[in-house]
């Protein structure tokens, strides 16, 4: 009997993976098609990553961010600040999306309090929208369904739908301190994309109420829906971001919390808040080198040109068989009239892994260095699957 408080009644033994596949203890490969929980950019087993963590640990393993500071953290949260679309960012390393979204919580209060508007309590966020399962994060979301157990402990903030009209009535109260939104939907919502108009009007919106725009880039962020970060799509900076997954490839636990310049010269040196492993000196070599992986290897690029080619794929392959294809770069939704967890389990016994999005549709994440014919074994895996299902 397993002694692991799991995730899944009977999770699959994995004892190797390499690139865009993952093998089993039976020695069954899987084309891991949605990179996790579209987590894994740069691929698996990349010797560079692994190298640059053992040189860290053997150099400086954990040093206390309250005391010090150290060189791969600094050397990294620059090369960071180089790439986002924050004007004059500083990055706040921690241990995953859901602290990077509780940290840029608190970082939108402090804001607000420092500036004499200690009114402005409420986060607004989207209905049908994830952002991580800690209490601020979950009271953020909009998912009933991961809410449902918690509700008890949640309401301090709100939801309005993807609509600019609603949002403005909710700005209109005057208590709001930040609006928070993924750029292109995650799971929630399988990768659907806001009209051409809507981010440059909530941009707008948000300046004239001032409050802050903060952009979740946990699952778009990094390369994966062809751009450096989803919100590029649309020419907008945001007032804070909220990075993860991505950023190391899963080598790593790591978020970002992610401040322009203004916020962190209204708050850095009063800003109440920590964790012990934020800062974390292998998380930032981690970082900086999945980060050197993606520039020097034109994965932005590349994930727009096979995303291309993916999504041309399964409309030629899956017809009217699915509802609908959507999404940018290697970030893909396929919207479904079926049950996406017999998708899943189709798929999986396809040689094939696939993500469940919370509506009836399945996400494709994979690897930003997937090949063209691993894309046509995944097309023709999924057909498979469908086919059964």
């Amino acid at each position: 009997m397993s002694a692991v408080f799991g995730r899944a009644p009977e999770p699959l033994m994995a004892v190797s993976a390499s690139r865009c596949w993952i093998t089993d203890a039976l020695g069954i490969r899987y084309l891991d098609a949605s990179g996790g929980a579209v987590v894994t950019g740069i691929g698996h087993g990349r010797k560079e990553v692994i190298e640059a963590l053992t040189a860290q640990l053997e150099q400086l393993d954990y040093v206390h961010a309250s005391a010090f500071t150290s060189g791969i953290t600094e050397e990294y949260c620059r090369s960071v600040a180089e790439v986002v679309p924050v004007t004059d960012a500083r990055i706040y390393p921690v241990s995953g999306g859901s602290e990077a979204t509780e940290t840029v919580l608190k970082m939108a209060r402090a804001y607000q309090a420092a500036l004499g508007r200690p009114e402005r309590s409420v986060v607004v966020g989207l209905e049908a929208s994830y952002h991580g399962n800690t209490l601020g994060a979950l009271d953020l979301s909009g998912r009933p369904q991961l809410r449902a157990p918690y509700e008890s402990w949640l309401g301090r903030f709100r939801h309005v739908p993807l609509d600019i009209g609603r949002l403005e009535e909710d700005l209109n109260r005057g208590d709001v301190a930040a609006f928070v939104a993924e750029p292109i939907s995650g799971a929630s919502r399988a990768a659907e994309i806001p009209p051409d108009d809507y981010w440059p009007a909530v941009a707008e919106l948000c300046r004239r109420h001032q409050v802050l725009l903060v952009v979740d880039e946990v699952m778009t962020g990094f390369g994966r829906t062809g751009r450096w970060f989803g919100i590029e799509h649309w020419n907008v900076s945001p007032d804070l971001m909220i990075c993860g997954k991505g950023a190391s490839s899963g080598y790593w636990p790591l978020g970002l919390a992610i401040a322009s310049g203004r916020i962190y010269e209204a708050i850095g040196e009063n800003f109440v808040h920590g964790f012990t492993y934020s800062h974390h000196p292998a998380g930032a070599a981690v970082g900086k080198a999945v980060l050197d992986i993606i520039e020097s290897e034109g994965l932005v690029e590349a994930a727009a040109r096979q995303g291309a080619l993916l999504r041309s794929r399964l409309e030629e392959s899956l017809g009217d068989r699915v509802i609908d294809v959507r999404g940018k770069g290697l970030l893909i939704g396929i919207e479904l009239d079926a049950d996406p967890r017999a998708v899943v389990s189709a798929a999986r016994a396809q040689g094939l892994l696939v993500y469940p999005a919370a509506i009836p549709a399945i996400l494709l994440g994979p690897p930003l260095v997937i090949t063209d014919a691993e894309i046509d074994q995944l097309v023709d895996r999924l057909s498979a699957a469908l086919d059964q299902t």
